[in-house]
């Protein structure tokens, strides 16, 4: 879909599944959270880095705000947190055009 392809979505009847599932949460939920992750980060980058860095800007700025409030100054952990999410920010619009650029010879 995001390549530009036309997609049809077929119904599909399945019988009742018999048995009990291998998975376990504990072992394997790390392995399926970076599964969905590399996905994620491959077809829309920005779903995972904005969230990320809009975070770390909230918690800096207000982090900052309360220390000039409190002791009139800026410490260095608010400056470091913005800053982190700037890059964070910067390499998710990089990732984000390094995805369009895979999708852009298919068309």
């Amino acid at each position: 879909m995001k390549a530009g392809y036309a997609v049809a979505f077929e119904p599909i009847h399945a019988r009742q599944r018999m048995g009990q599932s291998k998975i376990r949460l504990a072992r394997d939920g790390a392995k399926f959270l970076m599964i969905i992750f590399k996905i994620v980060t491959l077809f829309s980058p920005l779903r995972i880095f904005l969230p990320i860095s809009l975070a770390s800007f909230a918690v800096g700025f207000a982090y900052m705000a309360w220390t000039i409030a409190t002791q009139s100054h800026v410490t260095n952990s608010s400056v470091l947190l913005i800053l982190f999410a700037v890059v964070v920010f910067l390499v998710g619009l990089v990732s984000e055009q390094i995805s369009a650029l895979r999708f852009e010879g298919r068309r």
